[in-house]
């Protein structure tokens, strides 16, 4: 079955920048555009990079400049470089397709801390 583990969350000071990773299975990863997606306590789950094939990438406005999805289908993982990290980037970090849905199977999502 699909499964997407998730890691590379930890506690940063703002400014600072972490590198999320996804390992995927179970799916033909290469088939399908993918994305991260964040929650926050007490917010909704908000799509925040995507991919599309190799190289198409797409950004909510928060993110911009300071957030690069890429993949390597080759290992089927999804990656997230986070730079200039402010503490409004608090929240958990999943990875799923680019058009999944609240019912659609998640991994554990990753935690990332920003705080001094």
């Amino acid at each position: 079955q699909v499964q997407f583990v998730e890691s590379g969350g930890g506690l940063v000071q703002p400014g600072g920048s972490l590198r999320l990773s996804c390992a995927t299975s179970g799916l033909i990863f290469s088939s399908y555009s993918m994305g991260w997606y964040r929650q926050a306590p007490g917010k909704q789950r908000e799509l925040v990079a995507t991919v599309r094939g190799s190289d198409i990438t797409g950004y909510t406005d928060s993110v911009k400049g300071r957030f690069t999805i890429s993949r390597d289908n080759a290992k089927n993982t999804l990656y997230l470089q986070m730079n200039s990290l402010t503490p409004a980037d608090t929240a958990v970090y999943y990875c799923n397709k680019m058009t999944a849905s609240k019912s659609d199977y998640w991994g554990q999502g990753t935690q990332v801390i920003v705080s001094s």
